[in-house]
């Protein structure tokens, strides 16, 4: 997987998403360079986390959380992750630099995300839009999540259609 080669028009979206947006035309990255765009790119559940961390940072920095969190655990396995004690993933949140500011808040949502993933989605995020369902059934998924109101979930669409996971250009769902 990889970044999209259709460009989609984001004019009505603003904050870090269109900032991120507007480097990938500028400069060919999103985050900031190619090396910490791959993980959002190749794997479907950092990219549902990057836009769960998307919330009172720097949308550079939630990006990056996911890689942050696979470093300190060796894995994104939403299987382990729903099984880990609660405690547990709190501190490895918390280790500096922080996956994300709102260290508690963050690794419970995280956890509660991993267990809906395990339990309906085989412990993929991808599974909840490689399924041919077109972008309202999606943000419907979505919106279940901790975490994820109505704004975080339409703002999906861009993660998924630029980090390269589904196309959502014109002409396709």
């Amino acid at each position: 997987m990889g970044y999209t080669t259709t460009l989609l028009d984001y004019g009505d979206l603003s904050g870090g998403l269109a900032r991120m947006m507007d480097r990938f035309r500028e400069e060919g990255t999103l985050i900031g360079s190619n090396a910490e765009d791959q993980l959002i790119c190749d794997n479907a559940n950092a990219a549902l986390l990057g836009m769960l961390y998307d919330q009172r940072v720097r949308a550079e920095y939630a990006f990056t959380g996911p890689h942050r969190l696979q470093e300190r655990l060796g894995h994104l396995d939403m299987q382990r992750i729903a099984d880990m004690e609660l405690d547990e993933l709190r501190e490895i949140f918390a280790q500096k630099p922080a996956v994300h500011r709102f260290t508690n808040v963050m690794a419970d949502r995280t956890q509660a995300i991993a267990r809906i993933l395990v339990d309906d989605y085989d412990g993929d995020a991808a599974n909840m839009w490689n399924d041919g369902a077109d972008f309202g059934v999606i943000k419907k998924r979505l919106i279940k999540l901790p975490g994820f109101g109505n704004m975080k979930a339409e703002k999906m669409r861009w993660v998924l259609h630029y980090f390269g996971h589904r196309d959502f250009s014109p002409g396709h769902s």
